[in-house]
């Protein structure tokens, strides 16, 4: 099976700028307080959206400190901290591309024309609620190292676990499952040997735009990137699908 796109795997290529600002970090914190406050309480035991955001923070590397501090200000047990909500906001880019973009903010009244400025910078537009999301829903994506396993097997054990897609290029494997699924397929991959590289919840576009041209691939690429680059964006999902060789090529 074909994934639905390669994004998730070049994101994370070259996620490592990223992550050398704080950005994966921060994002993580954000959501772990969001979940304490909002899912019940700082007890994972007790508070399985914050077991789940704790899971995801590990997976990409988020020290323990910053976790119990995400989750103290998500409980008020950090006084004078401003509270952090999730907003989403809708948009159009380069060559007809749509995209979901996520942020996680204590001010929506800077976030929102931040957002704004970028796209109508960057040759995007803002998009009216519903006009985009309809084109996406939401799944579980996977991306682990495979190397010096066997493919066929893992994606047997996949399989048996909910994954829907599967698409393995080179030594890394990318699955969709469904928002029920993704972290039993999460699980029987770290319980294969396989390092996860990321896990969680994604907007998967039901049709993807081809993006062939290089030029154009760029364009799209830089789009993104500079939405990244705020400070309150989380997530920029899309449905444009560029290839691993066009993308090397840049």
């Amino acid at each position: 099976m074909s994934g639905h796109s390669k994004w998730s795997s070049i994101k994370h290529k070259k996620g490592a700028a990223d992550a050398a600002r704080g950005k994966i970090f921060t994002r993580h914190a954000k959501l772990i307080e969001i979940a304490a406050r909002e899912g019940g309480g700082g007890d994972p035991d007790k508070n399985p959206r914050l077991r789940t955001a704790i899971s995801d923070a590990k997976t990409e590397n988020v020290p323990n400190i910053n976790i119990d501090r995400a989750i103290k200000k998500g409980t008020g047990e950090l006084k004078g901290a401003a509270q952090t909500v999730s907003v989403s906001y809708e948009a159009y880019g380069p060559s007809g591309t749509a995209y979901i973009v996520e942020c996680l903010t204590d001010n929506k009244n800077r976030t929102l024309p931040n957002v704004k400025t970028i796209l109508a910078k960057n040759g995007g537009s803002f998009a009216d609620s519903g006009s985009v999301s309809w084109m996406f829903e939401q799944k579980g994506v996977v991306v682990a190292d495979i190397s010096g396993k066997d493919s066929d097997e893992l994606q047997l054990k996949a399989m048996d676990s909910g994954a829907e897609d599967m698409d393995v290029e080179n030594d890394s494997i990318e699955i969709t499952a469904s928002r029920e699924n993704w972290s039993k397929v999460r699980d029987a991959l770290k319980s294969a040997g396989c390092e996860v590289q990321t896990a969680g919840l994604k907007f998967v576009p039901k049709q993807s735009v081809n993006i062939a041209d290089v030029e154009a691939a760029k364009k799209v690429m830089e789009f993104m990137e500079a939405l990244e680059e705020d400070e309150d964006v989380s997530e920029v999902h899309t449905n444009a699908d560029i290839s691993e060789e066009v993308a090397a090529s840049l």
